[in-house]
């Protein structure tokens, strides 16, 4: 057969099936081959054997950061060492840019921003949000395996891949976790990184069920639907059957393996003010007022005294802290945006 070596073995091996414009790597020493990588550099990197846990910290494949959340909580930021980092954005360029990602989905996504995101909820009678509980760490390795299986990689391509896009959290790390949280179990099983190049968009291709599921009860309801990472927004008109909608969300979201945060939930109608994903949204989706004057009176006082004084926070980079609010301000108001950055152009940096 064209000089090809055929064992009884590989006969009994089904040929992959495979799905979407993925790269085809069928074996473990292909994928290796793809990624630039030798078979025994794969080996370390996916670690199937869980070593990387229990090495010492200079010989970890991760740097981990504990961090406030605006709701009190923390928050476990594992930030890959470059070479690793390097790899999880091949697995994403060769592999998970291929997979499919529903159209209510607006985060991490090209052309798509929390403007996207909240523009279909403008001027709606009725505004619901709702929140999944541990967004990464809930997405283990074999809900990964499941993913890539289904795209048509065979077994020993899936552990490779799922192991380099997964992580488990070594145990002194949780130790130091400065609050408890039922989120700690997760990270010390398999998990999405947050702070993994390649998470976002494994998450996007994970959640494709459950965003085609809301998706549908939403149409049903005559509501709209529209996710952003783990901020679900729904919205209709005043006679939205809340009834429906609430439970029909909490049973999906169960179904699909996830959890809401329940001091998350909210149902804002047309004379409070609506928010999604950051935004208000009672007309065009544009910066509260509020948050627009504090950032204008930072911007007058560093005029006035200095930006260091104004640096409360200690950010690295100030300047560039300032300009990322300014444009985020002028995304949706030209005009705002045009008079915070007369006042930027007035402060003195030494």
């Amino acid at each position: 057969m064209n000089g090809e070596r055929v064992t009884s073995a590989s006969l009994l091996e089904p040929m992959p099936v495979w799905r979407w414009q993925v790269a085809r790597w069928a074996t473990f020493d292909e994928c290796a081959a793809g990624l630039d990588l030798t078979p025994a550099e794969l080996s370390w990197f996916a670690d199937a054997r869980g070593w990387n846990r229990r090495a010492p910290g200079r010989l970890r494949h991760y740097s981990y950061r504990w961090v406030p959340t605006a709701s009190g909580g923390v928050r476990l930021i594992e930030r890959p060492k470059p070479r690793l980092a390097e790899l999880q954005r091949r697995v994403r360029r060769h592999v998970l840019d291929a997979l499919p990602v529903h159209e209510a989905a607006h985060g991490f996504r090209r052309e798509r921003s929390v403007h996207t995101c909240a523009q279909p909820h403008a001027g709606q009678p009725v505004v619901v949000r709702m929140d999944l509980e541990g967004f990464f760490p809930t997405v283990s390795a074999t809900r990964v395996r499941s993913l890539l299986e289904l795209a048509g990689y065979p077994p020993a391509a899936t552990e490779a891949l799922a192991g380099i896009l997964t992580t488990r959290t070594p145990a002194d790390v949780l130790r130091d976790a400065p609050a408890r949280s039922r989120l700690l179990g997760r990270l010390a099983g398999t998990h999405l990184p947050q702070g993994a190049p390649s998470s976002p968009s494994v998450a996007n291709a994970v959640t494709h069920h459950l965003d085609r599921r809301l998706s549908g009860l939403a149409t049903s309801l005559g509501a709209v639907y529209t996710r952003y990472a783990d901020d679900l927004a729904f919205s209709g008109g005043t006679g939205l059957a809340l009834h429906r909608l609430l439970p029909g969300v909490r049973r999906i979201v169960t179904d699909e393996g996830f959890r809401l945060r329940d001091d998350k939930t909210s149902v804002t109608p047309a004379y409070r003010q609506q928010r999604v994903a950051g935004l208000v949204v009672n007309a065009a989706p544009a910066v509260a007022r509020a948050q627009y004057d504090e950032l204008r009176a930072v911007l007058h006082n560093c005029v006035r005294t200095g930006p260091a004084a104004q640096n409360r926070r200690g950010h690295a980079d100030f300047h560039a802290h300032l300009l990322g609010r300014i444009a985020w301000v002028a995304a949706t108001n030209t005009a705002r945006g045009a008079k915070l950055t007369a006042l930027f152009r007035r402060i003195e940096w030494s």
